[in-house]
């Protein structure tokens, strides 16, 4: 990494941000940087709070895999992506021709808005985790956004009355990003119910495993009745591997039959399928990054109570406070070397903390009254 963008610029700036520094960097002949102890993670003296990791992953098991396997990363793992997939169908009671891998979710929910909405149009939230949605309207893709309710919550009644002939695929977030809430599963269910005979019904649980019940919360039972239904799930979350992109969707076969020649891997990663196997049955290691998560969940919110300020009950590994001014907050706090995300459009009073580790949360708790001020 040049002068020109510093890696403590690159995390300090959010996401989005990073990625316009790094297109308007110059390109010029630069003197070799310093060395850093770890290019691909945030300097150790930020608290990092910007992204929704969990930072106690990889698991030793999924490290121990990466380090046995990493001589075979010269060939396509197409025997480990079939292994994996063997795995998934199995823990969900499906065959593997319901599962189809990706890099991360991203990419499955790219097939999804790419490869079902041929002659129509993709509806979804007007505030939710849409990079999917964006990428297949930058594709020609015509997309209609329902503003959320009142509550912040996902308007399932006004999404269902939004859905016409020309509906092909209908998005929902749950627990949506970036507010953290989760559907009631009995308005989902009847949702999904009426709308599915309609469109195919795309549910994006990445923060499934987060939530109280997850089992019971997940739409997979209606992918085994074989309703125009999918789920998408992440390893990047509760297992650890953001950066080693790891997804998956489940559906009928026929549904991932159209998704597929969407989809630009062959084989997947050889250290991401590797981590990924070893991660998917160890229950201790998700169960002890369960605890943190929710460990530092806990805290914002009471940082939140404490600052006298409103959050949305969250179900996954991020809260959403309103604050006066989000920018004017992140930026305080950024001067503090705490780094949370940007604002997300005109929701400008609401900022979105990720559960980072115990002790960071903590300096985010200690710096929010001063930082959120008027």
């Amino acid at each position: 990494m040049t002068a020109a963008v510093s890696r403590r610029t690159l995390f300090g700036i959010g996401g989005g941000a990073a990625t316009l520094a790094l297109a308007s960097a110059p390109v010029r002949a630069a003197a070799p940087a310093p060395a850093v102890d770890n290019p691909f993670a945030p300097p150790a003296d930020l608290a990092f709070l910007a992204r929704n990791e969990n930072p106690y992953g990889p698991s030793p098991k999924a490290r121990q895999a990466v380090a046995e396997l990493c001589g075979s990363g010269c060939y396509y793992s197409v025997g480990g992506e079939e292994k994996l997939i063997a795995m998934i169908a199995e823990a969900h009671g499906l065959t593997p021709a319901h599962v189809l891998i990706g890099s991360g979710s991203s990419e499955v929910l790219n097939c999804a808005a790419m490869g079902l909405t041929g002659g129509g149009h993709i509806l979804s939230a007007d505030l939710t985790f849409d990079p999917p949605v964006r990428y297949a309207e930058a594709k020609g893709v015509p997309v209609k956004r329902v503003p959320l309710a009142a509550d912040m919550q996902l308007d399932l009644a006004a999404m269902k009355a939004a859905v016409g002939p020309d509906t092909k695929l209908v998005h929902i977030c749950n627990p949506n990003n970036p507010t953290g809430l989760l559907l009631p599963n009995a308005a989902l269910r009847d949702f999904a119910a009426k709308v599915s005979p309609k469109a195919v019904v795309l549910i994006d649980e990445a923060y499934n495993e987060l939530t109280d019940d997850p089992a019971a919360v997940s739409l997979v039972d209606r992918v085994r009745a074989g309703d125009n239904v999918i789920v998408a799930r992440t390893f990047s979350k509760i297992y650890g591997l953001a950066g080693m992109r790891v997804g998956y969707a489940l559906a009928r076969p026929d549904i991932i039959a159209r998704m597929k020649p969407w989809a630009m891997s062959v084989g997947g990663n050889t250290g991401g399928l590797a981590a990924a196997i070893a991660t998917y049955p160890d229950e201790a290691f998700l169960v002890y990054s369960r605890a943190r998560i929710i460990e530092a969940r806990q805290m914002i919110e009471a940082a939140a109570k404490s600052a006298g300020l409103p959050a949305l009950k969250s179900a996954a590994n991020f809260v959403y406070v309103k604050v006066p001014d989000a920018e004017a907050t992140r930026q305080r706090l950024q001067a503090k070397g705490i780094i949370i995300r940007e604002p997300y459009g005109k929701w400008t009073e609401w900022s979105r903390v990720s559960c980072g580790k115990i002790e960071d949360v903590a300096r985010y708790a200690a710096a929010l009254p001063e930082a959120a001020r008027a």
